[in-house]
């Protein structure tokens, strides 16, 4: 007869019985989309609690077991990112855990952690502002000894073609040729008047919302400055998208894009310049995409700091 004492010790557990004809060592077991809350500070000291969708995994390098215990991982993630602050600390202890809980059977761990972080956005020009949400991926490896920390995120703007603006400008010289005779005096008030009509701006370049994704390696000791990082990006590129938007702040936004074009090119270079001097940041690896409104495929860009193991030459 069964009683509460005695039923764990009767339940059967089928994983410790090897298999020896699928025997063979493997690079990752785990778990994938965990449903867990997590606690974040972007580095302003507002620490927000966010819905996650967690990846845990350890390597099972020995050929005669046949699996892993995946309700110890479980468990340790549940604990330790529904009840402490994420950082490197935290994350340097669970993926320790991990490796203890299954000493005789791992010795690499890693963990991925998805979420979004909201953040307060001023507009423009007026007293407004509004929330703007950043998908975060962090990332961490613990392998021996060496422990790797990695954390991205995007970031939403507008770019306008310099290419398509140069153009624009030459018809409306074309225009201006044709409705004012070279000949004769320029009144002032006609030319002004005119540039407010739709004859004064007959073609108009094209623009369209692009983003930067970025994925950055924190140095030794270095923290989840994430609002730091995504307000030197956004100033790099001049023109992120907005919240809250009145009149006098479209105006303003169609003045920072009138006088911050730019290539997929260009804004790689200027992310990768605002990043490269960082001491915090060991690598980073920046994907550029202008989501073209001309044509239905995208330009896209890559940069990084290219340092030697780093990202280099990476595409994904």
């Amino acid at each position: 007869m069964y009683t509460q004492e005695n039923t764990a010790r009767l339940l059967p557990d089928v994983a410790v019985h090897a298999q020896p004809h699928l025997a063979g060592a493997l690079d990752w077991v785990g778990m994938d989309g965990i449903e867990v809350p997590v606690r974040f500070d972007a580095g302003d000291g507002d620490v927000q609690r966010a819905s996650a969708r967690v990846g845990a995994f350890v390597n099972l390098n020995r050929p005669d077991k046949r699996g892993i215990h995946m309700s110890r991982l479980y468990l340790q993630v549940e604990q330790a990112l529904s009840t402490r602050t994420l950082s490197a600390e935290s994350l340097h202890e669970l993926l320790r855990g991990f490796l203890d809980s299954h000493k005789d059977l791992s010795d690499r761990a890693c963990l991925s952690i998805r979420f979004d972080h909201l953040v307060r956005r001023p507009a423009l020009r007026s007293s407004n502002s509004g929330w703007r949400a950043y998908p975060i991926c962090i990332e961490a490896s613990l392998i021996g000894d060496e422990f790797l920390l990695e954390f991205g995120t995007e970031v939403v703007y507008s770019s306008t073609c310099p290419a398509s603006a140069a153009l624009s400008r030459q018809l409306i010289q074309d225009q201006f040729a044709k409705d004012f005779d070279a000949g004769k005096p320029i009144d002032h008030a006609a030319v002004f008047a005119w540039l407010g009509t739709e004859r004064g701006i007959v073609a108009t370049p094209h623009a369209q919302r692009s983003v930067a994704r970025l994925r950055v390696r924190t140095a030794k000791g270095a923290g989840f400055d994430l609002i730091e990082l995504i307000d030197r990006v956004e100033h790099a590129l001049g023109t992120p998208v907005q919240t809250a938007v009145k009149r006098e702040d479209e105006q303003a936004f169609a003045l920072a894009n009138g006088s911050n074009l730019m290539f997929c090119e260009d804004a790689a270079r200027r992310i990768q310049k605002a990043l490269d001097k960082d001491e915090r940041l060991s690598d980073f690896h920046i994907r550029v995409e202008h989501q073209e409104s001309l044509h239905p495929h995208d330009a896209v860009a890559y940069a990084s700091k290219g340092v030697a193991g780093g990202y280099g030459d990476k595409r994904c």
